[in-house]
């Protein structure tokens, strides 16, 4: 195998296969951030004097010819190559010589693959916020849609109170801002340059941390270069619990949608094409879209959990273990993405039943509102209780199907604006160090 630390020992070939793991196909998702790390961390070189002009220029030009090979999908790490960050290394040494191994000089694969990391993580976040920005027009649009259409609220499972669609559509758009408060949070851990920080205790070289920072698009930089290392598994973790909170609203989402399409129900449901039939049961449209995104949600809710125990124990500076971290994240990112998508399909052809409430065994819903009459009307609130538990328990309730919520976040005023102008103001947080807000 093809390593760029190798010492001219032989090493066996199990230990081998059992160090790389799955990096190469992990590592495929850093190509593209690897090289533009690269980039900086040359042009910084060549400004500090590390780097002849010509060999900048050399460099440079490779550097952009292989981002566009791995743009076009063209690009793989070879099998007998430990992970990208060799595979780039090797790429310009075959085609420059030495010049190639020059690229190296004032960092660590411990800096560059935390450079890595960052970088995609911080795409990630920013495709997360467009999608989730997304969900939440279409819960909005849903919300006004549906807003007088009735539907049982429900307590310990049990009929309770009146509610709407407009306000079950409402309460998961607003849900969301909460995810992206927490989308924020880590954004602001990974938008941090940890390059030049080494192994974890800088470097002797005369390197230019600032000029990295401005060229790759952080904010700031993890200044202390042990502290850059901390970040390792800290960034993950940070985005895991966003993902954790995102899959908390789609989870509860899809139990809700789950329980409403059952037949005992009835209040919502999908086209044919959207649902699974059984093997035997003709009659069946089986939900198993939402099943699976509740069951992938409560996967990606227990990935936080994962990443502290695999960092959990572990001292300052780099350990083997984080390589490990990828094989956390990484398909949970991919699980996340796809909940969302699937979410969004299936929201975009619900039908909802508007008669629901017409069934009497939805009748004692309204005795709350009844009672409310009642006390203001002059009559005590206990009385009032007393009164209408007594009609409920002889059958002489009559409900009136008439419902005056006016407060705010009430079924009669769902504060659509407000709570846009708060998703709004979420998204505005996200921003470069020009204070441009990120789309």
């Amino acid at each position: 195998m093809t390593k760029l630390w190798d010492k001219g020992v032989c090493e066996d070939k199990l230990v081998d296969r059992f160090t790389v793991g799955n990096d190469r196909e992990l590592d495929m998702r850093l190509a593209e951030y690897d090289v533009i790390g690269s980039i900086a961390h040359i042009t910084m070189l060549n400004s500090v004097g590390l780097l002849e002009v010509e060999e900048f220029n050399v460099l440079k030009c490779e550097l952009e010819q292989l981002l566009e090979i791995i743009k076009k999908g063209e690009f793989r790490i070879e099998p007998d190559v430990e992970d990208i960050h060799s595979q780039v290394e090797l790429y310009l040494t075959k085609k420059v010589g030495e010049t190639g191994k020059k690229i190296h000089s004032g960092r660590s694969r411990n800096d560059q693959v935390l450079v890595d990391i960052k970088l995609y993580l911080k795409q990630e976040i920013l495709q997360f916020k467009n999608e989730i920005g997304d969900l939440f027009k279409l819960l909005q649009s849903l919300s006004e849609k549906y807003k007088d259409v009735l539907m049982p609220g429900y307590t310990h499972y049990q009929v309770a109170m009146p509610s709407s669609f407009g306000l079950w559509f409402g309460s998961y758009a607003e849900a969301l801002v909460d995810d992206v408060y927490l989308l924020v949070a880590a954004w602001r851990v990974v938008d941090q340059n940890p390059l030049g920080s080494a192994a974890g205790y800088g470097s002797s070289f005369p390197i230019d941390r600032d000029m990295t920072t401005k060229l790759l698009g952080f904010s700031t930089m993890n200044y202390n270069s042990i502290s850059a290392q901390l970040s390792r598994g800290k960034s993950e973790k940070a985005v895991a619990n966003a993902l954790a909170s995102i899959a908390s609203t789609l989870n509860k989402l899809a139990v809700d949608c789950t329980m409403f399409m059952n037949s005992n129900y009835e209040f919502i449901s999908f086209p044919d094409e959207l649902t699974t039939g059984s093997s035997i049961m003709p009659h069946k449209k089986n939900p198993d879209v939402w099943e699976l995104i509740r069951a992938n949600c409560n996967i990606i809710q227990s990935v936080p959990n994962e990443i502290t125990m695999l960092v959990t124990n572990l001292p300052h500076g780099y350990h083997r273990d984080f390589q490990l971290l990828k094989e956390i994240l990484f398909p949970a990112l991919d699980k996340m993405h796809t909940c969302i998508k699937m979410s969004m399909l299936m929201l975009s052809s619900i039908k909802i039943n508007r008669e629901i409430l017409e069934d009497s065994k939805y009748d004692y819903l309204f005795t709350v509102e009844e009672v409310n009459r009642l006390v203001l009307e002059g009559v005590p609130f206990r009385e009032a209780y007393k009164r209408v538990g007594e009609e409920v328990a002889s059958g002489r309730f009559v409900p009136e199907k008439k419902i005056a919520h006016t407060h705010k976040g009430s079924i009669g005023n769902l504060c659509t604006f407000e709570i846009k102008s708060k998703m709004d103001e979420a998204l505005a947080q996200f921003t470069c160090p020009t204070g441009e807000v990120l789309v």
